[in-house]
């Protein structure tokens, strides 16, 4: 049974994911490009991370951060490689995205990379609505990153 719920990062489990993370990014994105968030920046108050744990297991992470104006911004999705195409990304996004209703956000959105190792969670993000558009916050627009929006 899945269950959803805050975290600290303390665990070794999750830090171990979000090192899967980061490799993960910098293997698909020259590193100038790559604007994942390490543990110490996803330890700041204006971000909120949840795991999913299957049975106990640690099956995903995901971080909803605080942009002001009313809106959010996506971080952090990863899916455990243990856990994939189980459900797990679709479940976190759901809690991510009621999360920043409750708040009253009137927008998420993400920055993510180009290319095929991206598709599967582009997938997700455009079956929940998201739609590509302009760079937000301080990112920019380059060939290696790409911008979708959810309006709530």
């Amino acid at each position: 049974m899945l269950t959803i719920r805050q975290d600290d990062l303390s665990g070794e489990d999750v830090r171990a994911l979000l090192a899967i993370h980061l490799a993960g990014m910098a293997e698909n994105t020259p590193p100038e490009h790559v604007f994942a968030l390490d543990l110490s920046g996803l330890q700041t108050p204006d971000i909120t991370v949840w795991t999913a744990r299957d049975d106990g297991v640690l099956a995903g992470i995901g971080a909803l951060k605080a942009l002001g104006d009313g809106a959010g911004e996506l971080k952090s999705m990863r899916t455990h490689p243990h856990h994939l195409r189980k459900g797990v990304a679709a479940a976190l996004l759901d809690q991510i995205l009621d999360e920043a209703a409750t708040r009253g956000y009137h927008r998420v959105s993400l920055e993510t990379g180009v290319g095929e190792s991206f598709e599967p969670a582009l997938a997700l993000y455009r079956r929940r609505g998201f739609t590509n558009g302009e760079a937000f916050s301080d990112y920019e627009a380059s060939a290696f990153n790409q911008f979708l929006h959810l309006s709530l």
